[in-house]
């Protein structure tokens, strides 16, 4: 057995989970690899959130690439950000993974004299294309490593990783077996405002129900299309529903006009800024299934009717939606089957039975982990021995 988890037993000690920590008087450094899409840099943000509450004086270290969302998300939550080069090894054509293979032993001698230079005590990997090279060099180079692991099926890069790395922070049970003993469950780290979103009382629902569907901040439109074709299905019950759809801007037209023409009580949005304010408004949200979607869904505690997105690397959002459709926080429809038939039949199933929809965001609040950033951070202490 490890000796992460001969000290917490799988999981990290409810005393010390407490948000009331104390701030420490120790110095680290730390480097955090997270970078592409907001379900790796929003985790990375808020674990540097946790060691800068910690310690003010704590030295954090962003590594990302130039292509991905880091470069303007991090430099806005006040945070330094170093970009390297790193390409995608899977998903891609042969060229361009011949190309990426190429460039590796750059990218590999770029991040050993990135860590010679700034000497971390921990180095956490939170996903996208720098979390590899980074956590795999710094595992070689005698560095203490972590790994962040959201999703109930871990990525490509995670499951390489596993035999390197000291420690690994999981969200899901399921993930688990990838990393052995050395994975602790301590949730996927999100926004602490999405847990002062108030639960929805069963007697409200009765008289209307809201519906928030969203497909990500780029929209989908297998899911627009699926809903505008599931309205007329929908008619009898349009008294009872009132519905936001963020559709993204490509069919933000399409979707506003069928919503009016067939007189729906509808706030159509090309984008949402607030997310936080739609899942406190919502009794039921539609959405894909990544990683942060569905952490944000249990801290907020909705329910949720998923369309895993099928092209996410190795379909992890169908194991995401599997495993919240198992603890009984949400249903899901595979984006092979998403028909308005199939969507109206299961929407109005759920409409229906207010006492159902209260029971699923009761077990979605309780796959919540309103202390997952201090685990992870309590985590990657006890490997650098602090």
């Amino acid at each position: 057995m490890s000796d992460v988890q001969e000290e917490t037993g799988g999981e990290v000690e409810d005393d010390v989970m407490s948000p009331q920590r104390s701030v420490s008087t120790s110095t680290i450094s730390v480097l955090i690899a997270a970078g592409g899409t907001g379900g790796h840099v929003f985790p990375g943000v808020a674990i540097a959130q946790e060691l800068k509450r910690r310690n003010p004086e704590t030295k954090i270290l962003f590594v990302g690439t130039a292509r991905g969302l880091e470069t303007k998300i991090v430099p806005r939550e006040g945070f330094e950000l170093h970009l390297i080069e790193v390409s995608a090894l899977k998903r891609v054509g042969l060229i361009q993974r011949i190309k990426s293979l190429l460039l590796l032993p750059k990218s590999f001698l770029a991040v050993r004299s990135l860590i010679q230079q700034v000497q971390p005590n921990v180095v956490i990997g939170v996903g996208g294309y720098a979390s590899g090279p980074v956590v795999l060099i710094a595992s070689l180079m005698g560095v203490p490593t972590l790994v962040a692991e959201p999703n109930a099926l871990p990525g490509f890069t995670n499951r390489i990783l596993a035999r390197f790395v000291r420690a690994a922070a999981v969200t899901f049970e399921e993930a688990r077996r990838f990393f052995g003993d050395k994975a602790v469950i301590t949730g996927n780290p999100v926004r602490a405002d999405f847990f002062d979103v108030q639960p929805k009382s069963p007697a409200g629902i009765e008289d209307v129900v809201h519906v928030f569907i969203t497909g990500g901040s780029q929209g989908a439109r297998a899911i627009n299309l699926a809903m505008i074709g599931a309205l007329p299905l929908l008619a009898e019950e349009k008294g009872k529903l009132s519905i936001t759809h963020q559709t993204g801007e490509s069919d933000y037209d399409k979707v506003r006009a069928t919503y009016l023409e067939l007189g729906w009580r509808v706030e159509v949005k090309p984008f949402v800024e607030n997310m936080v304010q739609e899942f406190a408004k919502a009794d039921l949200v539609i959405s894909r299934s990544g990683a942060t979607t569905v952490a944000e869904l249990a801290a907020a505690g909705r329910p949720a009717l998923m369309i895993p997105f099928p092209f996410a690397a190795d379909d992890h959002q169908r194991k995401n939606a599997e495993a919240i459709e198992l603890a009984g926080a949400g249903r899901m429809i595979l984006q092979a089957e998403l028909t308005p038939e199939r969507l109206a039949q299961e929407l109005l199933w759920l409409i229906r039975d207010p006492q159902q929809l209260a029971r699923m965001a009761e077990a979605s609040k309780k796959l919540g982990h309103p202390d997952a950033a201090a685990k992870v951070v309590d985590l990657a202490m006890k490997i650098c021995g602090r």
